[in-house]
């Protein structure tokens, strides 16, 4: 983004827009979907009843090409405040992404190549967009301020913390107890993230539950920077995914923003019972009066319910309809959907045309539905496997709710 640009711009919105003082949308900002406020949930509250203008910080580091639901819950967070007039800097960690974070990791994270990180960022902030509106966003990537810093001012923000306050972490403590590995490259993430909301003068940082650490470390080093700590620190909850899992890239468990309509509303369906009431609290912005009458209802119902309303967000209400047909007409009733997706074998393997065409994320991803036996013809529910291939013309079921016909050239 040119900077010159950018600052004529957010000039011109910060003298155009106002604070908004609104007590439900304040009452709902400091309840919903909300663990911990850091230092007290009367702090926010003194804040946000003032009027006073804040800098909101979200970062997201680029570690998959997909924003998922899981990241939409505080994404949506950052959206209410932008609601009452704050200004939200949205910060994609293109720098923290090559470290890697192993805050939510039960083992350590492994460096990522720069050439991923680039190709995974490109459309980052496009899909942020489905929840924020960019008009009024600063947009940031942290390489801008974390690639200039040498080897002394690394030195200098690592004094300011101890081992100790790296290892009391839960996660961490449960890797030195079982003798696994904790790489000092592990120590430096926490730094990075802090000195993003130096860079930024955060007054506001939003993470999930497991970013705590991280986003202390924020207040700390503006402390040393002589800058005032950011006011407040707030964790969200850790939504699960469609296996019951926390949702994450690496687990394959994700509903991400830019999937099909129809890829969506059967991924919902597809998960269990006791997230329906999660998902909707925390992944959409239904009223919890209403939500609290939906499931009480009947769990299909609610769930249908659920997932019309997150194809809604990303999608539009009309695709959030076709999409509720084709489940009802389609998934419901065993058939393939009336426009069932082309993909083209003229090369290589059946593994190669699904990754190639976005039908499966990886070629590991593939063998695990290949060895659960979830790849099937749907006319004759036979199932693909190593000896039996796709013929030309047949229709795949690819999981639960994949079809695609098959095309040989």
């Amino acid at each position: 983004m040119d900077t010159l640009w950018y600052c004529i711009h957010m000039f011109f919105w910060k003298a155009s827009s106002r604070v908004s003082a609104d007590e439900g949308k304040i009452n709902e900002l400091l309840t919903r979907s909300v663990e911990e406020i850091i230092p007290s949930r009367d702090s926010l509250a003194a804040l946000l009843r003032r009027g006073e203008p804040l800098r909101v910080k979200l970062g997201i580091d680029p570690t998959s090409p997909h924003l998922h639901i899981g990241r939409a819950v505080t994404l949506l967070k950052l959206r209410d405040f932008q609601e009452l007039g704050h200004t939200v800097v949205f910060i994609v960690g293109d720098f923290t992404g090559l470290i890697g974070d192993t805050s939510d990791k039960e083992s350590e994270r492994p460096m990522l190549d720069a050439a991923v990180i680039e190709k995974n960022k490109e459309k980052y902030f496009e899909q942020a967009g489905k929840i924020l509106d960019l008009s009024t966003v600063e947009l940031r990537y942290n390489s801008e301020w974390l690639a200039k810093l040498n080897y002394r001012d690394v030195g200098e923000h690592a004094d300011q913390f101890s081992v100790s306050d790296f290892i009391s972490r839960e996660l961490i403590r449960k890797r030195l107890d079982e003798g696994s590995r904790v790489s000092l490259r592990e120590l430096l993430y926490p730094l990075m993230q802090g000195y993003d909301s130096v860079a930024v003068k955060a007054d506001v940082e939003i993470g999930g539950s497991d970013q705590r650490f991280n986003l202390l470390a924020g207040r700390t080093l503006q402390s040393h920077y002589k800058q005032t700590p950011q006011h407040v620190c707030i964790t969200g909850p850790l939504l699960l995914g469609t296996d019951g899992r926390k949702m994450s890239s690496s687990w394959g468990n994700t509903i991400n923003l830019d999937e099909p309509p129809d890829e969506i509303f059967g991924k919902i369906m597809s998960i269990p019972d006791s997230l329906v009431e999660p998902y909707f609290t925390h992944a959409t912005r239904i009223p919890l009066a209403t939500i609290t009458k939906v499931v009480a209802g009947h769990p299909k119902d609610a769930k249908m319910a659920l997932a019309h309303e997150i194809v809604r967000m990303y999608h539009g209400a009309s695709a959030a309809d076709k999409a509720r047909h084709t489940f009802e007409h389609t998934f419901s009733k065993g058939e393939a959907p009336e426009d069932v997706r082309t993909v083209s074998l003229t090369s290589g393997t059946l593994a190669d045309a699904l990754v190639a065409s976005g039908i499966v994320s990886s070629k590991m991803d593939f063998r695990r539905l290949l060895d659960a036996g979830a790849i099937s013809v749907v006319l004759s529910g036979e199932k693909i496997t190593e000896a039996r291939q796709p013929e030309d013309g047949e229709v795949l079921r690819v999981g639960k709710h994949r079809f695609v016909k098959i095309v040989k050239t």
